[in-house]
Parts: structure tokens; C-alpha cells; sequence
């Protein structure tokens, strides 16, 4: 555990490099591990192999590597094996963003809202929390799949639970990985909501809203920036756009490094109006 405890805060702080290949050497010590144990036991490492497979996906999406798949179907399958709801949350999610990625929008949006009904049900701060997260992401997805009025739906519902979780003032005494139900992510969310719809516009007031200090992560206050840097290229602003691109590289430099992010500076790079700095950024992250 306190392996896999160490990796997730090397993801979590933007330092992908860093892993190198140890997400591999912790998947073969945790299957190990399990593989000795017998009872409740076993179940509870069930659990942290599934988290382990969780971060292989995550670091997979990261690189737009065909990797997500089979690590995104052992972990979902180690979740179940855990009986562990919040851990089997984790897994659906990542599941469902590799679903999403490979063009099937309609079945991860599916998957995610039955497993987050099913944690609704648990009436407990932990689970409203992993449901508010999966509702985040399936609003995300059915927006990429221009189901606008689901998405809209969805991000109340998110809103509803990040509500109920807070009037409880929940505060989780360990880390849950990426769980992250607050209202300032919910801000977050809307912004790629209506970028992916089409409607960047809108999402222009919950992004003046957030002060990336108060997002929990450096890997969420990047993706702060990368949402943001989206939202402002399709309302044609370069600058801002621009200006994003170096506020991600500023909070991780790895990110601008990204498939998406690279084409997003080419975009830039090969626009009819030059922005100062442009040139020198992508030369710097690899583009040029």
C-alpha cells in the first residue's frame, strides 16, 4: 500500500517521468501479494491491485496509449473482486474514459450512471463522493458525445451530490485517488462541458470563478489550465489560449508534453495571427 500510496502522488503531482516503469513493478508486488493472502485479506488487496491498475489507465490516457484498455478491464475486474463500492467507483471511471476515448460515448455514460446510482444507494459521505465524481465524468462524456441534454442533467445531478456531501462536511481521512467532490471541481467540469458541446462561451464565467490555489492537486490545476486553453481556442482567442498553455506549463511541465496539448500549441503555432511566444513554446515541448 504504501508503494502504490507513493505512485499516486507522483501522478498526482504532474511527475509522469518519474514513475518510469514502476506502475509495472507494482502491479506484479500487489498481484503477489494477493496471490498469498486468503479471506478478508485477499479482499482488501483485491482492492489495491484494482488501484494499482486504475493508475496504470490513468498514466495510459495520459499518452493516448492502447495500454488503457486491458488495464482498464483488469481493474474493474479486481474491483469487484474487492466488494469494495468505492474502489469498483474508481475502476468503472477510468473504464469509462477508455470507452469514451475509443468512440463509444453512449455505453460509458451508461456505465458510469449505473454505478453511481448503485454507490447513491450506499447513503454514506464516501460514496455520495465517488458518485458525484462518476456523475462529473459521465456528463463529460455524454458532452463529447453531443448529448447536450443529459449532460446538462448530469452536471445538476453532480452538483446535487457534491451538495450533499458538503452539508456533510465530509473530509476524507485518506487519499481517494482521484475523488474530488467540491464545488470548485464541479466548476472545473462545467468548463469542459460546454467546450465539448460547443457552447465555450458559456463556460467562460466558471472559469473566471476558480482560483486554481483552491483545486486539490497539481495535476487537477493542470488540467485547470488545459480546459481552459481549449475553452479559449474554440472562441478563437489565441492569446488566451496561449496564456493557459504556459499556465499549465508553469504547474507541470510535463503536460504540455501531451499528445493533445502538442497539437493544440501546433494549432497555434500554424495560425494567421502570430502570438509572442509561440514559437520558443513548441520548440520547448517538442513540437517544433
Amino acid at each position: 500500500m504504501a508503494s502504490l500510496t507513493s505512485a499516486r502522488a507522483q501522478f498526482t503531482a504532474a511527475r509522469y517521468r518519474q514513475l518510469g516503469d514502476f506502475p509495472p513493478g507494482l502491479l506484479g508486488s500487489a498481484q503477489a501479494t494477493r496471490e498469498a493472502l486468503s479471506g478478508r485479506s485477499r479482499e482488501e488487496a483485491h482492492g489495491c491491485v484494482a488501484r494499482a491498475w486504475v493508475l496504470a489507465t490513468e498514466l495510459a490516457l495520459k499518452a493516448h496509449s492502447d495500454v488503457a484498455w486491458p488495464a482498464a478491464d483488469r481493474a474493474l475486474a479486481a474491483a469487484q473482486a474487492s466488494g469494495d463500492p468505492v474502489v469498483h467507483g474508481e475502476a468503472a471511471r477510468v473504464l469509462a474514459i477508455t470507452m469514451r476515448r475509443s468512440g463509444r460515448p453512449a455505453a460509458a455514460v451508461d456505465l458510469l450512471r449505473r454505478t453511481a446510482d448503485s454507490l447513491s444507494q450506499d447513503r454514506n459521505d464516501v460514496s455520495w463522493a465517488v458518485a458525484a465524481t462518476l456523475l462529473m465524468t459521465s456528463a463529460y462524456t455524454a458532452a463529447c458525445g453531443q448529448r447536450r441534454s443529459d449532460a446538462l442533467d448530469l452536471m445538476s445531478g453532480a452538483a446535487d451530490a457534491v451538495g450533499r456531501v458538503i452539508s456533510a462536511r465530509f473530509r476524507p481521512s485518506t487519499p481517494l485517488f482521484t475523488v474530488d467532490a467540491t464545488s470548485t471541481q464541479v466548476d472545473l467540469y462545467w468548463i469542459g462541458v460546454h467546450t465539448a458541446l460547443g457552447t465555450p462561451d458559456e463556460g467562460v464565467p466558471y472559469a473566471a470563478r476558480i482560483a486554481p490555489g483552491q483545486l486539490p492537486t497539481t495535476e487537477r490545476r493542470a488540467r485547470y489550465g488545459t480546459d481552459c486553453a481549449r475553452m479559449w481556442h474554440h472562441l478563437g482567442d489565441h492569446r488566451k489560449t496561449f496564456a493557459s498553455l504556459r499556465f499549465t506549463e508553469q504547474v507541470a511541465p510535463e503536460e504540455v508534453r501531451r499528445p493533445a496539448l502538442r497539437a493544440l500549441t501546433a494549432d497555434l503555432l500554424y495560425a494567421p495571427v502570430a502570438v509572442a511566444g509561440v514559437r520558443e513554446f513548441a520548440a520547448r515541448t517538442g513540437v517544433s
